[in-house]
């Protein structure tokens, strides 16, 4: 008992950041479950709307300044794919890979050229910045929430993917890529919905990471993106439930092995993981065995 109220803190921050990699792991996986295409930008999109809503919290009321962070990362996320990705679809892998490597660093320097390099102070967002106590342990109230909102946003993300003519296409899509377009489906729209599911999720993602941790740096979307992947392909990656139980297991561990004292490893662990699970299990917890088309 001494032991669980003495790193229940941890396995909270745990339970709390799983979520926040969540959020971020499921663009991975449905970009990649449909075009096969591993969105490196998408961690730097992470970062670009923790800017926005810096910038714009200093000038607008926070109830305008959040929608708004929210409208234009998912504008991001869409543009990208249609300046970025949608001109090399027929191109070799490598081409696009290419291009979002591309993204990701132009992203960086952009954010590099309006910040000057420094790191933005995140806004206090009213009520969900506010401390709490929880079994003795005080914390943001961001850390309970969090969870709790990726668990229904997943759940209405499954309830589309299986309900809606939109979530049927993108299956399709996933399934047979060049059969969807000669039923009939519209691949482009399909993309792009994608994206926009996809960039939605990482801007309330970025809004309950950096509530958290409050430096907004060029480069922080980098570590979170890379820890995302990671619990994607620990999951499986084209598998939603599968991304987000990874991310919740790499957030647990992360900060036990901090709560152990051995925060310099924390990093390592997660990348050590991944190659375990590659080397064991190389389509994850829940991918399919799949053959590639030669």
């Amino acid at each position: 008992m001494d032991w669980i109220t003495r790193n229940l803190p941890y396995l909270m921050a745990g339970i709390s950041v799983g979520g926040q990699y969540a959020l971020i792991a499921i663009g991975y996986t449905m970009v990649y479950g449909i075009l096969r295409l591993i969105n490196f930008a998408h961690g730097d999109i992470f970062m670009a709307a923790g800017l926005i809503l810096v910038y714009s919290a200093t000038v607008m009321p926070m109830y305008i300044a959040i929608p708004l962070m929210i409208i234009l990362t998912v504008l991001i996320g869409f543009m990208v794919e249609r300046v970025a990705y949608k001109p090399l679809r027929t191109a070799p892998r490598m081409s696009i890979m290419i291009s979002a490597i591309g993204v990701s660093y132009l992203l960086q320097n952009l954010a590099l050229y309006v910040t000057g390099g420094l790191s933005q102070q995140y806004p206090a967002i009213p009520w969900i910045s506010d401390t709490i106590t929880i079994f003795g342990t005080t914390t943001k109230r961001v850390t309970v929430i969090t969870p709790v909102l990726t668990l229904v946003l997943v759940v209405l993300l499954v309830l589309l993917i299986k309900y809606t003519k939109i979530g049927m296409a993108m299956r399709a899509a996933s399934r047979d890529f060049e059969t969807s377009q000669l039923m009939g489906i519209k691949i482009n729209s399909v993309v792009s919905m994608t994206f926009i599911i996809g960039t939605f999720l990482a801007a309330i993602g970025s809004f309950l990471f950096f509530t958290n941790y409050t430096g907004v740096t060029p480069t922080v979307g980098a570590m979170p993106g890379l820890k995302a992947f990671v619990a994607a392909v620990f999951g499986g990656i084209g598998s939603i439930p599968g991304a987000v139980i990874g991310a919740f297991i790499i957030g647990i561990c992360e900060n036990i092995i901090k709560g152990v004292g051995l925060t310099t490893f924390s990093d390592a662990f997660t990348f050590a993981l991944l190659i375990v699970i590659l080397i064991a299990k190389p389509t994850g917890l829940f991918g399919e065995k799949e053959a590639d088309k030669v």
